[in-house]
């Protein structure tokens, strides 16, 4: 299954640029930059940028189940506080310091992938399009990918070096490029250069693409318009909002808009919300505009598996053998509630408590969004939609500390011949990076934000109807819904009042409910300038719950961002500054 996507060759190159001296060595049996000389010579290293992408997030912060810890979505889960101790000091935002560990893998993952994408860029930048007919397309989709890295970085240590094609590759050279130059007075023009690579992109990239897993216009444009809403949030050293570009905003949304230029036709939302984390549409729905590839069976020792989600597994034999962690937090489960009206409860959603696993009172007494059983394995209800197996206490490790309920998006069903499990359990369901209900929301968000808010609310609606006709899926065997589902449409008048600022919390709300546990909640907290009194209210709250919480506190102007690895630190020489705080 999903063993070809695109052809990847990871064998063939470790071209890191100026990450260690070792490195100026040619290796024996890879091809080197002087020996690419052919145009199938040329595709090898294109090739070995794209064989890069599923080795990101492995063990690491760039996988996205690290951001929803971070947030209020999540625990860190596990066999305790002591299993992974960097992640609960993230996630607790407690003794995170420059030596934290876990933090330096994933920027040097990073530079390995930037500076695969560069030494493509470099060699097709030499030879003439007569003599290579796709040189202007793979070199967009080296910018795309590229953009794609630095943008992730950009999101976690806010001041990164940018090294590009055209950078010396002598380590000398590139050891001593600031993360911030003394003349950049903010850090607006990391984001225009990351957004002037999705423009590249999407000016030169095609429509559609025979091939899976290389990126479109659209999903270029997508991202272009991603970075371009991170950067209308202009911050200022302490990581506060000061200002909400509007002129960025109207660039935003002439993004948005090529996309949406193709709604119903090339994009849609799917019928059933689930059909995003089944892996039978893995390249194949209208909502993903671009995924990150994994496999199996494809011709590698064990596959081009999702090595950076083996922990989120449950512990839970005979079915799985590791690890449990990645679990849905109490908060994240209460927000899926809904009131009389079928809308959520802004204000008092988080004053419901589970007491002990006594769960079956709770979820027969409420009503819930539909997308609570898309997103959240519970004890008692079908595990991935399975009315014969139902998931259960014993999954869970250590449920004094961190509960019963499982991310569920991420997993498969445990006979999908997707698995591989040596002990972690690792599976090839592919990481939709770009969903088409993404953009309906960005659009929405960048309507409300330009005062047009009541052309924000069919988007929403839109979002929210799909939620309320996904339950197929949630049936039991006699046809009968396992929950009281309620999803009901924002209607003015009827059942609130439409204005900008109920707008705004609408907004914020189904971006949380749609994309929970997918690694988005943080980043949206950070632009929308929410995380101190955000994460504060949910450390407050979950310390209630569970007392390790007690030593959790959001500082900010610090804790927006990770710090600069102190390896990191120590090889630019000084040529680095350290966020504020650490």
């Amino acid at each position: 299954m999903n063993s070809y996507k695109i052809k990847y060759l990871s064998f063939l190159l470790l071209l890191v640029t100026g990450c260690q001296n070792f490195l100026e060595v040619n290796p024996k049996g890879v091809l080197s930059e002087s020996q690419a000389e052919e145009p199938e010579q040329l595709e090898s290293f294109v090739i070995a940028a794209y064989s890069h992408m599923p080795s990101l997030g492995f063990g690491d912060t760039h996988n996205p189940w690290i951001q929803s810890v971070r947030s209020d979505d999540a625990y860190k889960g596990g066999g305790g506080l002591n299993d992974q101790t960097p992640w609960y000091e993230m996630e607790i935002f407690t003794r995170v310091n420059p030596n934290v560990g876990n933090n330096d893998g994933p920027w040097y993952r990073g530079y390995v992938g930037i500076s695969r994408a560069n030494t493509a860029l470099r060699l097709l930048n030499t030879v003439e399009e007569a003599e290579f007919a796709m040189k202007e397309q793979r070199i967009a989709e080296m910018k795309f990918l590229r953009g794609w890295i630095y943008l992730g970085m950009k999101l976690r240590w806010k001041y990164i070096p940018i090294i590009d094609e055209n950078t010396p590759t002598d380590a000398a050279v590139v050891e001593q490029i600031p993360n911030r130059p003394d003349d950049m007075a903010n850090d607006l023009p990391i984001w225009d250069w990351i957004i002037q690579n999705f423009e590249d992109a999407a000016a030169a990239l095609p429509e559609t693409q025979a091939e899976r897993g290389r990126p479109t216009k659209y999903a270029a444009h997508a991202l272009a318009a991603k970075a371009l809403l991170f950067r209308a949030y202009e911050q200022n050293d302490r990581h506060q909002v000061i200002n909400i570009n509007q002129e960025t905003l109207n660039r935003a949304l002439i993004h948005v808009d090529a996309v949406m230029a193709q709604d119903g036709a090339q994009f849609d939302l799917q019928p059933d919300f689930g059909d995003n984390f089944m892996i039978d549409f893995d390249n194949n729905t209208k909502e993903s505009l671009w995924e990150i590839q994994y496999s199996i069976d494809d011709g590698t020792t064990d596959g081009r598996i999702n090595r950076g989600n083996e922990l989120n597994a449950p512990w839970w034999s005979p079915y799985f053998t590791c690890c449990d962690f990645n679990k849905v937090s109490h908060t994240m489960i209460n927000a899926f509630k809904t009131d009389e009206t079928g809308l959520p409860d802004f204000v008092n959603y988080n004053d419901t408590e589970m007491t002990g696993s006594q769960y079956e009172a709770y979820f027969q007494d409420h009503a819930f969004d539909p997308r609570l059983s898309h997103t959240a394995a519970i004890p008692g209800y079908p595990f991935k939609y399975d009315n014969d197996l139902l998931y259960e206490e014993s999954g869970s490790r250590a449920p004094f500390q961190y509960g019963y309920f499982n991310s569920l998006k991420e997993q498969v069903h445990p006979d999908c011949d997707c698995i591989f499990r040596p002990f972690y359990v690792m599976n090839a369901l592919n990481e939709k990076a770009i969903r088409y209900a993404e953009v309906l929301l960005w659009k929405a968000e960048i309507l409300i934000q330009l005062d047009r808010f009541n052309e924000a609310l069919p988007l929403i609606n839109r979002v929210r109807t799909r939620a309320a006709n996904s339950t197929p899926r949630l049936q039991k065997p006699d046809g009968s819904l396992w929950m009281d589902y309620r999803a009901e449409t924002y209607q003015p008048g009827l059942n609130c009042n439409w204005t900008k600022d109920f707008a705004w919390e609408a907004l914020i709300w189904e971006n949380r409910l749609e994309f929970a546990m997918e690694g988005r909640r943080f980043f949206d907290l950070m632009r929308w300038g929410l995380l101190e009194s955000v994460m504060n209210a949910f450390i407050n709250k979950e310390r209630t719950r569970f007392d390790w919480y007690n030593q959790g506190r959001f500082t900010a102007g610090r804790d927006e961002f990770l710090p600069i690895p102190q390896a990191q630190m120590n090889w630019s020489r000084g040529a680095y500054q350290q966020n504020p705080g650490y």
